[in-house]
């Protein structure tokens, strides 16, 4: 006799009060012209809006674009239930949900939790070796002394202390952009690039000490107005960006290395930057092979930037971005928690589960692998155009 799966607990992935939340997602299809189209939740129903807004971007840049998914009509595609079951499917069934973005740009913010701070500045003294880590943390911590989050960046408080550390020989290029005027903000992924809930996420087969990166992601229109948010890992490769910070771009953007989801949920009377701002992030890695757990969690209310801040400082009159954006704004989370030796710290296993999870988004779950194992990214902007205008 066969023993049936209990049902998928659906809501355990959905803002907690979901039946009131305007969420905007994409799932593939297979469909005689396979490729990715547009949906919007509502009452626990997945409706393709394909046919009214090919392109989240374009709806993201409509005035009332929150009235629009809270009354647009569309192809249902069954219970969202069904959808995020077969988006946890090993592979994958359609329709099965993508990132939510497409032809946005994604950007990140570095460095803009204290905490994240000072293991950045230990990366960068350690030069990619963890062992080295635990020593350097008792060092700088017994250097600086000084609680770094009541810190404003910029302000005649974190200029004195850029001098002092300058003074003992302890400042870094990550001081820098951490209390400094300026904030980091990277390209962390290519339009369309990103993956989505249930897929495999990527690390570089040269990496050996790596982690996930828990953050809470803005989308924003090509006018730099935030129309909402979702969660995102910002796969993190220790060791690569710690030998130099100019190897940013093979720490950060690898095949698969960038997710985002489940579910874009556009700001209104309900959720609002204020919520994003109060928000908690919780983190949970599941170890398959050693049966690893470890819990914790990014707290927003610590960011040192606030998010109107960082958007700011992503978009204006000296950078415009027609498509939008999709800015990542940081994270706290730095595991320092050992796994595979005493002085070891953290780092990723392959077959590793990531939860990230915060009470008015919902939870991004996905599944540790190499970049160089999964499937290779293949549908870029030409080959969405050409699906775009077989839908026409």
């Amino acid at each position: 006799m066969t023993t049936r799966e209990p049902p998928l607990d659906y809501t355990a992935f959905l803002p907690e009060d979901h039946e009131r939340a305007l969420l905007v997602g994409r799932v593939w299809r297979q469909t005689p012209q396979p490729g990715p189209a547009l949906v919007v939740i509502r009452h626990g129903e997945v409706i393709d809006i394909s046919a009214d807004y090919r392109c989240v971007a374009d709806l993201l840049d409509q005035d009332d674009a929150a009235g629009i998914v809270s009354r647009i009509e569309g192809e249902s595609l069954g219970a969202v239930a069904a959808l995020l079951e077969n988006s946890l499917a090993e592979p994958p069934r359609t329709p099965y949900l993508l990132a939510p973005c497409d032809v946005q740009a994604i950007k990140a913010c570095g460095v803009t939790f204290a905490v994240s701070l000072m293991e950045r500045v230990i990366e960068e003294q350690a030069a990619g070796d963890p062992a080295r880590a635990t020593e350097l943390r008792r060092e700088f911590q017994a250097l600086i002394g000084s609680d770094l989050s009541q810190i404003v960046p910029g302000s005649e408080e974190a200029m004195a202390l850029k001098a002092e550390l300058q003074a003992r020989g302890a400042w870094s290029q990550y001081m820098e952009v951490g209390i400094g005027p300026d904030a980091e903000v990277f390209t962390k992924a290519q339009p369309l690039s990103s993956v989505g809930f249930g897929a495999r996420v990527g690390l570089h087969p040269a990496s050996q000490w790596n982690n996930p990166e828990p953050e809470i992601v803005l989308a924003v229109d090509a006018q730099g107005t935030p129309r909402g948010a979702t969660l995102g890992n910002d796969v993190n490769l220790r060791d690569i960006e710690g030998r130099s910070a100019l190897l940013l771009g093979k720490a950060k953007d690898n095949n698969a290395s960038c997710a985002i989801g489940p579910f874009i949920r556009l700001f209104d009377d309900a959720f609002t930057l204020d919520t994003v701002r109060q928000a908690r992030v919780s983190l949970r890695i599941e170890g398959e092979d050693d049966g690893f757990a470890l819990d914790d969690s990014s707290d927003m209310r610590q960011i040192s930037r606030d998010p109107l801040d960082l958007v700011h400082q992503t978009i204006g009159a000296h950078h415009q971005y027609p498509d939008g954006f999709m800015l990542f704004l940081g994270t706290m989370f730095s595991p320092i928690q050992d796994r595979d030796g005493e002085g070891q710290g953290f780092t990723h296993h392959l077959g590793d589960t990531v939860t990230i999870a915060t009470p008015a988004l919902g939870a991004l779950v996905n599944r540790v692998d190499r970049s160089d194992r999964l499937p290779p990214w293949t549908f870029g902007i030409r080959q969405w155009q050409i699906q775009m205008s077989h839908q026409r």
